[in-house]
C-alpha cells in the first residue's frame, strides 16, 4: 500500500469512527417517552434536570410552543427527535369541552362530520413534520362534555406509531407518516354500565413491546384484551373479558420467569399472560369506572381506581396467581401486600418515585405513601377548587401535577411537603405530560408546548 492510500485509508478510519462515536453520544443521549406515561407507564424521567419556573405569556423556559387544531385529550409520545400527538377536529367552530368537578353524564349531541389525525413535530423546534388523516365521517358513539374522540395516546417503537381511535379503528405508520395498515373492531361503546346511553367514548391506549401491539376494550359489549403483530395488524391472540367499561391503558412487565399484561378494572383486575392471553392473576372489587393504568414499582403492582363502593389501592406481587380478591374486612393476603378501600383516584394514574407513591385524587387531594408498606406519609391540597384529570409525572426530584385550569404544580419530592412553583399554561390542561432529555412537554387544549430552562 502506498504512502498516499495509507493516508487516505487513515483519514476515512478516522472519519467513521467520529461518524460512530457521535452517533453512539446521540443515542445514549436521546430519552424516548413511547406511550403514555413514558415507557411502562412509570411517568418518570431520571437522566436530565428539568425546570421549576416558566411563564407562557413571556415565553420564559418556554422552547416552543405550536397549534394544534381540535379536540384530543391523547398525551404526546417521544422517540429520537420526534414527537407525536393525535386529534379529532368536528364540524362544528366550537365544540364542547366542560372541565371541572360536575355529575353531568348526558354525553354532547355532535353529529357533523370529524377529521381524525396524527401529528409528528420536530422536539427541538416543534415545527410540524406531518400530519395524516386516518378517518373521516360522523362519530360512531358520541362522548362525554369532559371527553374527546382522539383520547387514546399514540405508542411507538421507533420504526412504527400506533394511533387508536376507538370506534373509528386502530391505525399503523411509519416513521415517516405511511399507513401501514388499519384494523377496524367494530363499534366500541364505552358507555356508563349503569345508563348505558351515556356514550362517553373510548380512552384505552395501544401498548408496544417485542414488535406486538396490546389494546384493551373493555366496553359494553364483547369485551376483551386482544395482542396483533405490529408489521401486519394480524391477530395473534384474543382473550375475552367479562368486565364493564373501563377506560384504563395495560402495562406491560417484564420478569425473570413471565412478561404479563397488566390491566385494571372492576369486575377483573388482572394479569394476563404476554404470549398466549391466558389469565394469570385476578381481583375483583375496585371502583366502577375504572381509569387509573397500573404501575409497577419495588416488585409490587400497585392499581387504583374510585367511583361506586370502592375506592381502593391495591399494592400486588408480581407472581401472584389465581383469585386474589381479598376476604371481607381484610386488607392483605398471600399475593396482596397492602391495600386501602377508600382512597385511590378516579382518573389519574398514580406515581411512584423514590420510596415513596404519590396518588393525586380528582378534587387535587395528593396522598403520599411509603410505597413498600402503605405507610401514609402526608395529604396536601393541590391548588383552590382546582379539578384534576391528568397523572403526575417526574423527574430531578420534582414531581409535575396538571390541574384542568392549566396551572401546573411542582412538589418537591420525599417525606415533606414542599410546593416548589405554580405555573400556568393558560388553557385547559387534560393530557398528561411527556418528558424527554429534561424537556417538559405540555398537550393543552389549543397547543403544544415544550418546556426548558436549557
Amino acid at each position: 500500500m502506498t504512502t498516499k492510500l495509507r493516508v487516505y485509508f487513515l483519514v476515512g478510519f478516522i472519519l467513521l469512527a467520529s461518524s460512530l462515536s457521535v452517533q453512539s453520544q446521540n443515542e445514549k443521549k436521546s430519552e424516548n417517552w413511547p406511550s403514555f406515561r413514558g415507557q411502562y407507564a412509570r411517568g418518570v424521567s431520571e437522566k436530565f434536570s428539568t425546570s421549576i419556573t416558566w411563564n407562557v405569556d413571556s415565553s420564559k423556559n418556554i422552547k416552543w410552543k405550536t397549534q394544534i387544531p381540535g379536540l384530543g385529550h391523547s398525551c404526546p409520545v417521544i422517540w429520537g427527535n420526534r414527537i407525536f400527538v393525535t386529534t379529532a377536529i368536528s364540524g362544528k367552530k366550537d365544540p364542547e369541552l366542560k372541565v371541572g368537578l360536575y355529575g353531568n353524564i348526558k354525553p354532547v349531541d355532535d353529529e357533523t362530520e370529524h377529521q381524525w389525525k396524527v401529528y409528528c413535530l420536530d422536539k427541538n423546534s416543534g415545527k410540524i413534520l406531518w400530519e395524516k388523516m386516518a378517518h373521516k365521517g360522523i362519530p360512531k358513539v358520541k362522548r362525554h362534555p369532559k371527553s374527546t374522540h382522539a383520547n387514546s395516546t399514540p405508542a411507538t417503537d421507533g420504526k412504527h406509531v400506533v394511533a387508536f381511535f376507538g370506534s373509528e379503528g386502530l391505525y399503523c405508520y411509519d416513521m415517516n407518516g405511511k399507513l401501514i395498515w388499519k384494523k377496524d373492531f367494530g363499534v366500541l361503546d364505552s358507555g356508563f354500565f349503569v345508563a348505558p346511553s351515556a356514550q362517553w367514548g373510548f380512552a384505552s391506549s395501544p401498548v408496544i413491546h417485542e414488535s406486538v401491539v396490546i389494546v384493551q376494550c373493555d366496553v359494553l359489549r364483547d369485551t376483551f384484551l386482544a395482542a396483533l403483530d405490529i408489521e401486519t395488524g394480524k391477530e395473534i391472540w384474543r382473550t375475552q373479558r367479562e368486565d364493564v367499561p373501563t377506560w384504563s391503558t395495560p402495562t406491560i412487565h417484564v420478569g425473570s420467569q413471565r412478561t404479563q399484561i397488566i390491566v385494571n378494572g372492576f369486575k377483573h383486575i388482572g394479569g394476563y399472560d404476554f404470549k398466549t392471553g391466558k389469565e394469570l392473576w385476578k381481583i375483583s372489587g375496585g371502583g366502577d369506572i375504572p381509569v387509573p393504568t397500573p404501575v409497577v414499582a419495588h416488585d409490587l403492582i400497585f392499581i387504583n381506581s374510585a367511583h361506586g363502593k370502592m375506592s381502593p389501592i391495591y399494592a400486588v406481587k408480581l407472581n401472584s396467581k389465581g383469585d386474589i380478591s381479598l376476604q371481607p374486612g381484610n386488607k392483605s393476603n398471600e399475593y396482596i401486600v397492602w391495600s386501602i378501600r377508600r382512597g385511590g383516584a378516579y382518573i389519574q394514574t398514580p406515581l411512584v418515585y423514590g420510596e415513596y407513591l404519590y396518588n393525586l385524587r380528582g378534587n387535587g387531594s395528593l396522598n403520599c405513601y411509603r410505597a413498600k408498606t402503605g405507610e401514609p406519609i402526608y395529604v396536601k391540597k393541590l391548588g383552590n377548587m382546582a379539578s384534576f384529570s391528568a397523572s403526575g409525572v417526574a423527574a430531578d426530584r420534582k414531581l409535575y401535577f396538571s390541574s384542568e385550569n392549566g396551572d401546573v404544580f411542582v412538589v418537591k419530592t420525599g417525606p415533606d411537603f414542599e410546593l416548589l412553583s405554580t405555573n400556568s399554561m393558560n388553557d385547559i390542561c387534560m393530557a398528561t405530560p411527556a418528558i424527554s432529555e429534561g424537556v417538559l412537554y405540555f398537550r393543552t387544549h389549543h397547543y403544544l408546548a415544550a418546556v426548558s430552562d436549557k
